[in-house]
């Protein structure tokens, strides 16, 4: 099956969000699974860094301007953050290896903090059940940047579609990118007002 067919016929990746996501932090004793194994760590609620948070200065204004774009180098496992003609952040990557990441210009629709991502196939031992996903972007479907504690491989393909980051590097996107999402709250969905940076994803 090629991968454009793959894309059409499912809406994988992580899985869209369920209409009961908040966006918040679960309290839970279920164990993390990947790939049909058990992982042997528990996502804590994590603290906004001074850092991350000073970055949501000007992240509407850039998106509206597209002066703050997102580049994904399938091809170097990589992403850039660009801001005008600088490269503000560059950070090691992991892209889909059990489904393909979707290429081509997208924007940022929904921004969980934490999210609970499930899905894969027993039988294929592609299973994954994935409570506290942190700093979740979605820009494509059910397909997101995001934090991840289940894996330390970055720079190789690891994922089941989405863009996987080591956490404190998906802090740093989740803050610097928009659409905002207001303290005391978990989530925000893009708007006129609110509009969701570009995300553009290519070999």
């Amino acid at each position: 099956m090629s991968a454009n067919k793959f894309l059409a016929d499912t809406s994988c990746g992580c899985g869209p969000p369920t209409a009961e996501a908040t966006g918040e932090y679960q309290e839970t004793s279920e164990t993390a699974i990947f790939n049909n194994q058990s992982v042997d760590y528990k996502m804590a609620k994590l603290t906004p860094s001074e850092e991350a948070l000073k970055q949501q200065e000007g992240a509407v204004l850039g998106a509206t301007t597209d002066e703050r774009w997102i580049e994904i180098d399938l091809s170097d496992q990589k992403l850039y953050a660009h801001e005008g003609d600088k490269i503000v952040y560059e950070f090691l990557v992991s892209s889909g290896k059990w489904a393909p990441t979707p290429t081509g210009e997208f924007r940022v629709w929904i921004k969980l903090r934490y999210t609970l991502m499930h899905g894969g196939d027993k039988a294929k031992h592609t299973y994954y059940y994935l409570p506290n996903v942190p700093y979740t972007q979605y820009f494509y479907k059910g397909f997101g940047l995001h934090g991840t504690y289940w894996h330390n491989n970055f720079g190789n393909p690891m994922s089941h579609g989405c863009v996987n980051l080591a956490t404190p590097d998906a802090e740093k996107l989740f803050y610097w990118t928009s659409p905002l999402v207001e303290q005391g709250q978990g989530m925000a969905y893009s708007s006129k007002d609110n509009p969701g940076t570009k995300v553009v994803v290519h070999e």
